[in-house]
């Protein structure tokens, strides 16, 4: 099988990817190939591809496993984040055979022929896998994603009825991995003032959020030609989140929210 390599046409040289080293470690009955980009910063070479051969009768089932094994068996080099290994903390999410996934919940075998990882799509790249999130956690903040209250402060917690706990769920349960906000053709052109899917759950949830008191505050700093409006139901989204949550769906509720409230 040929190595897969991106035709880039008309890239700047900076961002051509090259062929890079192949790496050996021994044999198996149930050899896999991983082609990994790599990139340094402070080495003089651009972006690479290295392949990887890894026994998985010696090695974990998730691609995060076999990423691990590399790091400590074969090449310590490469870089990349992880942490939970258990889908909960989104820290390994990257593109894995052309789709933006988390790989601790990517088994290898669920993949045919050659595993391709590459970073986020069209996010900043720090070292190898690991790409710039600062720009999402900004934006993140900026939508204020805590309990805000105009109220007294009640003696013991704030209730919620089962009726109204249940409506959060689909919503709450991001984990703000990002597989959603790189995959989203409108972030890729739009990120400077289009918040991505990823921000915009984050903010729906905060809107039906029974307890929240500040509901006309927070529709207020979304109304913005870019800041929701930015979002042309392309579905990338949805079908690449990792916790099988729907942004679209949400978007398109917090855009009906500002047309009900005009009316």
């Amino acid at each position: 099988m040929k190595s897969f390599l991106p035709l880039n046409w008309g890239v700047d040289k900076a961002s051509k990817i090259a062929r890079g080293r192949s790496w050996e470690s021994g044999s198996g009955r149930r050899q896999r190939t991983f082609e990994i980009y790599r990139f340094d910063p402070d080495a003089e070479h651009d972006a690479r591809l290295d392949i990887y051969h890894i026994d998985c009768d010696d090695c974990g089932p998730m691609v995060l496993d076999a990423l691990i094994k590399i790091k400590n068996e074969i090449d310590s080099t490469l870089t990349f984040r992880r942490s939970c290994r258990e889908g909960v903390c989104g820290s390994c999410s990257m593109n894995i055979d052309g789709r933006n996934w988390l790989a601790c919940t990517q088994p290898i075998d669920g993949i045919k022929g050659t595993i391709r990882v590459f970073p986020l799509n069209h996010l900043p790249v720090i070292k190898d896998l690991v790409v710039d999130l600062s720009h999402l956690y900004a934006q993140h903040r900026l939508i204020e994603p805590w309990l805000q209250t105009e109220g007294p402060e009640p003696e013991r917690e704030r209730l919620q009825s089962p009726r109204d706990r249940a409506e959060l769920d689909g919503y709450y349960e991001c984990i703000l991995c990002f597989c959603c906000t790189g995959g989203c053709p409108s972030y890729w052109w739009n990120g400077d003032r289009y918040l991505g899917p990823a921000v915009l759950l984050q903010a729906y949830r905060w809107l039906i959020d029974s307890r929240d008191e500040t509901t006309g505050e927070r529709l207020d700093k979304l109304e913005d030609p870019f800041r929701l409006y930015r979002c042309h139901t392309i579905m990338n989204c949805t079908k690449t989140c990792p916790k099988g949550l729907e942004p679209a769906k949400a978007i398109a509720r917090t855009k009906a929210m500002l047309v009900a409230r005009k009316q």
